[in-house]
Formats: structure tokens, C-alpha cells, sequence
């Protein structure tokens, strides 16, 4: 493995990541600790806010990243995986990391990384204990005031476990990544609420009994206080808070933050009006964001697992209502995701094209159309998104002749490698990097 004098341009840096993920790496959080106290800790230099959930918990912590900037904080968010841009994962009040400055990370990181391995090789950081360590070090060195982090995958074994939050927060519990985090929600429900740390308090969205009941066996085990976002808004979504973002599991993750925000207010001394006034002002790319083309309205949503099918199925509904039936371009990593995602989209699709995102768990074309129902009437087709996408600004399914409305949904790789054809000027080269 080359030295990190080496490193000489961002491409050496994202080709020596892109190398060592391909390594791959154990599940666990012993590297991580190891890792971070070989950095002095960095993670330990501000209060911590940590955002675990089957979905929602990208959208919440840019609502909470939104609240506490508008309160004059000066924030960090970590989240994965990036869009586009590797920087997406490293932001202080919503500015991304610049390539010259991740380069910078990269060459200091390998460093200690490569004497962690003097010593103990099998300690060596893996890829995203790696992009976990930049973020935490990056704020550090930028001083910010709370840092928002998102966790990766589950909670307990996740490389962000290592802080010590103010606040742990769970936003959803769903049956996704099964094959890591266990085949019941209460198995999943317990990697997540790995999470929950002695005395500190927790809060937790709209979860099943069996998932709630998990959870609220750690936080009496740990001495946590639990506050479930119904006590303060009830169970009817439409009275929940408004946001910027559409849809109904927006307003879920809006009355989280705002349930956050209460917990937290004394300590933060947050003004809570502010706190609501900004999840109008919130950004978060990909979710049911809506662009127009020439002839007709195209629709990005990142809808990945089964829980994300539900909501999808009523957007889609409401969307049919209103403007007519989509079309749906559509690709899904994993067979049990597509299963649940495609009979969604049949329900509701004038038709489907399946394509193909360059990731090694995309499905298959035989895959996808194994899923779609016998009874579905619409065409079904198989696309490629260098031909549906050829340019900056342009899609072939951009026609007069279906004035209908165009989604495009699945995976978040999906829509990341759709954006960089059709929102960059040229190739930005980054998606190597986003898987986990």
C-alpha cells in the first residue's frame, strides 16, 4: 500500500479509499475505538446528537441541523452515503467538504491508520471507519459547536458509536439488512438501540410495539428517560408539524426533531419557534423532490426497503389523483427490497423501466421483472441511464406526447448516479465511494 506522501491529488486519495474498501472489513466497533483513540478522541471536542433508523434519520438530522444553525450554532453534519460528492458526508453549516481539504484528511488519517497496523494489522481501519474518522476529526478542527451524526448501518457495531451523545435518536424500525441486523424487528430493534447510552435520554418515532418494546427494555436497563414522539404530537400524522420536505413521513420526521429540539432545549437554550419556523427552509436532495423538464414534471425519491414502499405507495397514490398515471424508471438493490418496491410502483406506473445503477448489489433485469405482479397491464421495459439521462438537463422521456408526470425511484445510487448526468456539467467520478 502506497505511503501517504503519495497522495498527491484528491484522485490519489478517493483511488487508495476506493482500494480499501474493496478490502472489505468485519463488522464490529473494536478498529473504530482503537481508531479513535490513536486520534485523540475527536469526537469527544463537541455534543454529539446521534440519529439511528431504518429511514428517516438522513431527513431528521438535516431538520435538526437546520434548527440548531438557525438557533446561531455553528453545526457539523455526518450522513452517508453522498449523492454525488464525496464532501456531502462532511458538512459545517451545510457547507461540503472541498476534494483539496478531504485530501488533506486522507493523507493525516492514513498516517495514523498505517501505524495502528505497525503493531496490530488486524486493526487496521476499514474504509468507513475512515469517512467516519474525517467527519469527527473535521469538526474538530472547525470547532463546531454540536455535531449531528448520522449512524451508518444499525447502531450497536456502527463505526459512529464510539461518541458519547447528548441525545440518541431512533426514527423508524423496519426489516432491512436482515442478513446483518437480525430477521425480527426486535433483533433490529436491539442493534439500533445500541445506540442508547447510561442516563442519557432517547427518542424514538412511530415504531412497532414489538420494536418499541425493545427499546424500551435498554433504556430501562440503562437508566435512559424515553420520550416517543405521540406523547407531544399524538398519533395523527396531518396534525403533525409542516416542513419543507413533502410528504407524510416528513411531517414523522419533523415532530421528531421538534421532540429533540424540546428535550434539548434547556441545554441548548433553543428557541423552539425558531426551531419550527426552520423545517420550512430544510434541504434534503432526493426525497419526492420534484424538477420540471420541458414537457412534463419529473419526481427523485429515494425509496429503498419496505418500510420506504409504504410511504411510497402513498405518494404515488396522491400523485395519480392529481396529475396521472407515472411513468417510473425505477432500480433497487437487493431481491427482498425489490419485492416489496415493485408491487408498489405496479399499482400506481403507466409504466416501468428498470434500470441498472453501477453498484455490486444492484439487482439484476431478471430480478426486478420477477417481481412485477401477473396482473399489471402496463409496459415493463428495460432502460439505461446513460440513454435515459444522455446529458446535463436532458431526458429522453422528456416528450410531448406523455404530458403524465415521470418518477424515478429506488436507490439512492440510483438517484446519485442519475444526478451527476443530469445535474453536473461534467463527470464528477465519486460514486466509487458511496457504498456505506
Amino acid at each position: 500500500m502506497s505511503s501517504a506522501k503519495e497522495l498527491k491529488t484528491y484522485q490519489d486519495a478517493s483511488d487508495w479509499l476506493y482500494a480499501l474498501k474493496n478490502k472489505g472489513a468485519t463488522y464490529g466497533i473494536e478498529r473504530m475505538q482503537h481508531f479513535a483513540r490513536e486520534l485523540g478522541f475527536p469526537q469527544k471536542s463537541y455534543p454529539v446528537i446521534h440519529v439511528a433508523g431504518t429511514n428517516g434519520k438522513g431527513s431528521t438530522c438535516a431538520m435538526l441541523e437546520a434548527m440548531f444553525r438557525t438557533n446561531g450554532y455553528k453545526t457539523g453534519l455526518s450522513t452517508s452515503p453522498h449523492l454525488v460528492r464525496q464532501g456531502e458526508r462532511y458538512q459545517v453549516n451545510r457547507r461540503i467538504l472541498s476534494e483539496e481539504k478531504i485530501l488533506e484528511y486522507v493523507r493525516y488519517l492514513k498516517k495514523v491508520g498505517e501505524r495502528i497496523a505497525e503493531t496490530t494489522p488486524e486493526m487496521h481501519p476499514s474504509f468507513f471507519e475512515f469517512m467516519t474518522a474525517l467527519a469527527f476529526q473535521h469538526f474538530k478542527n472547525e470547532e463546531v459547536d454540536v455535531a449531528i451524526v448520522e449512524v451508518g448501518l444499525g447502531g450497536r457495531l456502527d463505526a459512529t458509536n464510539v461518541v458519547d451523545p447528548e441525545i440518541s435518536v431512533i426514527t423508524s424500525i423496519g426489516l432491512d439488512h436482515c442478513e446483518i441486523l437480525g430477521h425480527s424487528l426486535d433483533q433490529i430493534a436491539r442493534e439500533k438501540g445500541g445506540i442508547i447510552k447510561p442516563g442519557k435520554p432517547v427518542v424514538v418515532g412511530l415504531l412497532p410495539s414489538e420494536a418499541l418494546s425493545a427499546i424500551e427494555e435498554i433504556c430501562s436497563e440503562r437508566g435512559c428517560s424515553l420520550r416517543r414522539v405521540s406523547e407531544i404530537f399524538g398519533d395523527d400524522v396531518d396534525r403533525y408539524p409542516l416542513t419543507k420536505l413533502p410528504g407524510g413521513y416528513q411531517r414523522i420526521n419533523a415532530a421528531i426533531a421538534m421532540t429533540v429540539a424540546r428535550e434539548l432545549k434547556d441545554r441548548f437554550s433553543l428557541d423552539l419557534e425558531k426551531c419550527e419556523h426552520s423545517l420550512m427552509d430544510v434541504v434534503w436532495p432526493g426525497r419526492w423532490e420534484a424538477m420540471r423538464l420541458t414537457h412534463r414534471k419529473v419526481v427523485f425519491d429515494v425509496s429503498h426497503n419496505s418500510e420506504g414502499a409504504e410511504w411510497l405507495d402513498t405518494n404515488l397514490r396522491k400523485l395519480s389523483d392529481k396529475q396521472g398515471r407515472p411513468d417510473v424508471v425505477m432500480g433497487v438493490m437487493g431481491h427482498y427490497r425489490a419485492k416489496a418496491l415493485v408491487s408498489v410502483v405496479a399499482k400506481w406506473a403507466r409504466s416501468i423501466t428498470f434500470v441498472i445503477p453501477k453498484q455490486s448489489r444492484s439487482c439484476s433485469f431478471e430480478e426486478l421483472e420477477s417481481c412485477v405482479p401477473e396482473e399489471y397491464q402496463g409496459q415493463v421495459l428495460r432502460g439505461r441511464i446513460d440513454s435515459l439521462f444522455p446529458a446535463k438537463g436532458q431526458c429522453s422521456l422528456d416528450v410531448s406526447s406523455r404530458p403524465n408526470p415521470l418518477v424515478v425511484t429506488g436507490s439512492i445510487y440510483l438517484i446519485g448516479e442519475i444526478w451527476e448526468r443530469f445535474l453536473e456539467g461534467e463527470p464528477v467520478g465519486q460514486a466509487i465511494l458511496q457504498d456505506f
